[in-house]
């Protein structure tokens, strides 16, 4: 029996939700929330879903999404262009080719990999955005999102895993 133009709809939908939720974390990331130095430090929390995804469902977070939320990262947020697109690549490459490593462990575990990961993450935007300026500039700003983005990931992994469980499980 061929499925509805409902069904494909609502499988299409569900198959683009990953991208829908990165996506969303990108726009809450520009948030102004007036609270004063926090748009300096303010958590990278579409890493989060990049590293998730890729562990859990790369076929819905392919390459060209995470690098265009890469992408967008960079326009909205004024940084160099390409810095955040690179990063999430090398994220997402990094992690895809070790995700059967990360498959069943514990949330423990795969926190401690994010945390690792995100610090190799901020390294290289430390990196690039000094080369891009041509001076060392200060890590301070970027320890403490690092800390603030390691900090927070438990609530969009947990998200995540329900939003897989309940809306992706057929897929």
């Amino acid at each position: 029996m061929r499925p509805t133009f409902w069904q494909r709809l609502d499988q299409l939908a569900r198959k683009l939700t990953p991208v829908a939720l990165t996506l969303l974390l990108v726009i809450v990331g520009q948030i102004p929330w007036h609270l004063p130095g926090l748009a300096r430090v303010a958590p990278l929390l579409p890493l989060t879903a990049v590293y998730h995804w890729t562990i859990q469902r790369p076929d819905l977070l392919p390459a060209q999404a995470v690098f265009c939320i890469g992408l967008l990262v960079d326009l909205l947020s004024g940084g160099p262009i390409g810095v955040n697109t690179l990063v999430f690549l090398t994220v997402y490459g990094v992690i895809y080719s070790q995700r059967r490593f990360f498959i069943g462990k514990t949330f423990h575990i795969t926190w401690l990999g994010f945390a690792l990961v995100a610090a190799a993450a901020a390294l290289q935007a430390w990196l690039l955005v000094s080369i891009f300026y041509t001076i060392l500039i200060r890590p301070d700003a970027l320890m403490f999102q690092y800390i603030l983005t390691v900090v927070l990931y438990p609530v969009p992994a947990w998200l995540f895993l329900r939003w897989q469980q309940v809306f992706l499980r057929a897929i």
